[in-house]
């Protein structure tokens, strides 16, 4: 395998529902795509070319061939360095109401124990640095990057939101962008991949659980795994989105969304309502 068989990348954006369209496409055995994500091209650039064709072993000349890396969308050398081995490569990228895509990326993070309650400390454009929950939104000033390096008919963008309703349509039209055409294959995963509904070991079980995790993992998939995992889960309970903090973030993506939608050619106003959302491509 050469660096120029990949054909394909999903570049982003984080919790938008890209790892539904990656295993949605896996599906497909004429498109070969590594489950993990390799963020070659952003953070493990140093690595060598010869480590990143090592993550296709199952490579046997499928037609298509690709990786999902969200951080590509969010690291600004990214661009230029798939550019630079990959000019031809067609890439997808799949955006969220960047309100909402906030609020998920802080959700995912609380849930893992890596930020705490006070979601003014991450989401309030007032102190709230252009850090990744507020900066991972900022989606002209990402693209804007790969537009100045490739033609538009190499970028493909598509929006959770059209996943919520149309998720069979929406996957058709990312295969069809990449050349797949045989629709047989064009059956979306069903059921949410990532629910932070979800209950968790957590409380004061996870810390004397941890050590467990090794032996158990053989045993994950296993009926007296999942009975002895909801006996030790909880629901996370997490800070909610207030509407005066919908509103500043409004205003914080304004000028970027409306530059994105003249860019892209869409209407995105609705992006920039105050109206709470929550939900996921089923």
């Amino acid at each position: 395998m050469k660096i120029t068989d990949v054909n394909f990348l999903i570049i982003g954006a984080t919790k938008s529902a890209t790892t539904w369209l990656q295993r949605s496409l896996q599906n497909d055995p004429d498109i070969l795509m590594p489950d993990p994500e390799l963020d070659y091209f952003s953070r493990e650039s140093h690595r060598g070319q010869d480590w990143y064709l090592a993550q296709f072993p199952e490579y046997s000349g499928q037609p298509f061939v690709g990786e999902k890396s969200n951080s590509y969308l969010e690291e600004p050398l990214a661009a230029s360095r798939i550019h630079a081995s990959l000019g031809n490569v067609k890439l997808i990228a799949q955006l969220r109401n960047p309100i909402d895509r906030a609020y998920s990326d802080y959700c995912m993070l609380f849930r893992r124990g890596e930020v705490n309650g006070d979601i003014g400390q991450y989401l309030d454009p007032r102190t709230a640095a252009d850090n990744r929950f507020l900066g991972g939104g900022r989606y002209h000033r990402q693209l804007e990057r790969y537009y100045d390096l490739f033609p538009s008919s190499q970028l493909l963008v598509i929006f959770y939101e059209d996943l919520l309703v149309q998720p069979e349509a929406q996957l058709r039209k990312a295969r069809h962008y990449l050349g797949a055409l045989n629709d047989s294959y064009a059956s979306p995963v069903s059921g949410r991949i990532k629910d932070k509904n979800m209950p968790i070991v957590g409380g004061g079980y996870s810390g004397y659980l941890k050590w467990l995790k090794p032996m158990a993992s053989p045993f994950r998939s296993t009926r007296a795994y999942k009975a002895a995992k909801r006996l030790f889960s909880q629901p996370v309970e997490y800070s909610p989105l207030s509407t005066e903090l919908r509103a500043r973030l409004v205003d914080y993506y304004s000028e970027d969304t409306e530059k994105l939608g003249k860019i892209i050619g869409r209407d995105l106003s609705g992006w920039l309502e105050n109206v709470p959302r929550d939900a996921s491509p089923r």
